[in-house]
């Protein structure tokens, strides 16, 4: 049942309140003194509390009131509070009402008005309450997991990097092929390391292949090796693949979209039987790797077109870990920034509201430069929305919904906003570098 406290001196007020609540069916606990009232709220729980400003004989100054609110606020910061005046100043009330009570009410007081003041904190008070139980029903799961998994120091506040995290630990045990989709810059490496640390391979070797930093050409040297002179420009010795650098461990390939076919096949091959040849050998190689591939690449799409085969697609996924963007995970934003500030800075309520209003095309990767250049740029250790720039013009001047296709227009405009700096003009374009030096090669731009 709804629960009302009245903290009034006045017997009468406490009564007459009782027969007004009570027509709502809302319980009242009557106390008539501050040290009653914390008492009351200490031993029971409270939806609402109805507090007078003056207690003592001829005061009137509110003094009491105010230090029974602030008491009430030290150990209940979220509880609804209505305040009673009648000999108080007026401005004494709205400083309160500023600092988070609920509404104040003179004496006497409209029952209507109180009514509808009443119903409409205990509304929001239980939504506020089931917010609570839900944030903590979070933290004790994180709890859980941070105790039986090894998270690799990942920050996260929301319900969607909760599924992924936790699925990720799950299927870190079966040792099968994983794959991780996403935008750019959302995290994907940070849940193939979390993948490996809590797998059978944990202390084998982690190694990572970036499949779209790589000339094509290359690529089948860099993750099978070669013999001497297997390729135009070959070294002059046996060169060692990723693969068996990573035997008896992990092997993450990142872009795997940008996997030619030919390195495919082989990929394929090596992914059912552990056996591969150099480039330029004959002799054939077991290996006994975990892998982990990432995409932000529709690769049913690319099987449609025939630029990624079918029947490796379903080898590499069968377990699948969508991550979502940063736009889809808001409260993941102001944990990241914190955790990137270090401590160096702290951001005011006008960066953190600019935070949460930003869409975040660069995702994860985005935010962090964000907080590095702003913290290079703020004041006395405090950022603020100005120090972020993250308005309508910085919004307005040619960035990317999170899964647009940059046209030559749009690259050129973003370079020279950039001023010719690749990896600024990639943040803005939610690329990464690798990935918007190809576009640039691809469409002839120059820096």
């Amino acid at each position: 049942m709804r629960t009302v406290l009245v903290i009034d001196d006045n017997p009468a007020v406490g009564t007459a309140l009782d027969v007004l609540f009570g027509l709502r069916d809302i319980k009242t606990v009557i106390a008539t003194s501050p040290e009653e009232g914390l008492a009351v709220l200490a031993r029971e729980r409270i939806d609402l509390v109805v507090q007078d400003m003056n207690f003592s004989a001829d005061t009137t100054s509110g003094e009491e009131g105010i230090e029974l609110y602030r008491a009430i606020r030290r150990d209940h910061s979220d509880l609804p509070i209505i305040l009673l005046t009648a000999w108080t100043r007026l401005e004494t009330a709205v400083e309160l009402v500023k600092a988070g009570a609920g509404d104040y009410l003179g004496k006497p007081w409209d029952d209507n008005k109180l009514l509808a003041t009443v119903e409409n904190l205990l509304e929001l008070s239980e939504a506020t309450r089931e917010v609570s139980r839900f944030r903590e029903e979070r933290r004790r799961r994180r709890r859980q997991l941070d105790d039986r998994y090894d998270l690799r120091g990942i920050v996260y506040a929301s319900g969607g990097m909760e599924r992924v995290v936790e699925l990720a630990c799950q299927v870190a045990r079966a040792d099968v092929p994983v794959l991780i989709t996403g935008p750019n810059g959302a995290g994907k490496e940070r849940i193939a390391e979390i993948v490996q640390a809590n797998s059978a391979r944990a202390k084998g070797p982690f190694i990572t292949v970036n499949c779209g930093a790589l000339p094509s050409e290359l690529i089948e040297a860099e993750l099978f090796g070669a013999d001497p002179g297997a390729y135009t420009g070959a070294p002059n010795r046996a060169r060692e693949g990723r693969f068996e650098a990573a035997d008896g461990g992990t092997l993450f390939l990142d872009e795997i979209g940008n996997l030619p076919l030919a390195g495919q096949m082989k990929l394929l091959r090596i992914l059912e039987t552990g056996q591969f040849e150099r480039l330029g050998s004959s002799k054939t190689r077991q290996v006994a790797v975990r892998v982990i591939s990432a995409t932000n690449a529709d690769l049913p799409a690319k099987i449609r077109d025939g630029s990624f085969r079918e029947d490796l697609y379903y080898r590499l996924n069968v377990i699948e870990l969508r991550l979502p963007p940063l736009a889809e995970r808001s409260d993941d934003i102001l944990p990241l920034a914190e955790h990137f500030l270090q401590g160096r800075a702290s951001l005011d309520s006008g960066a953190r509201s600019a935070l949460l209003a930003h869409a975040w095309p660069g995702n994860v990767r985005e935010l962090k430069n964000a907080i590095e250049r702003a913290s290079l740029l703020c004041s006395d250790a405090t950022i603020t929305a100005r120090d972020l720039d993250l308005g309508p013009a910085r919004l307005g001047g040619g960035r990317l919904p999170a899964e647009a296709e940059p046209d030559k227009g749009m690259i050129e405009a973003a370079l020279q906003r950039a001023r010719g700096v690749i990896s600024q003009a990639a943040s803005d374009l939610g690329l990464s570098r690798q990935a918007l030096y190809r576009r640039m090669e691809k469409m002839g731009i120059e820096t």
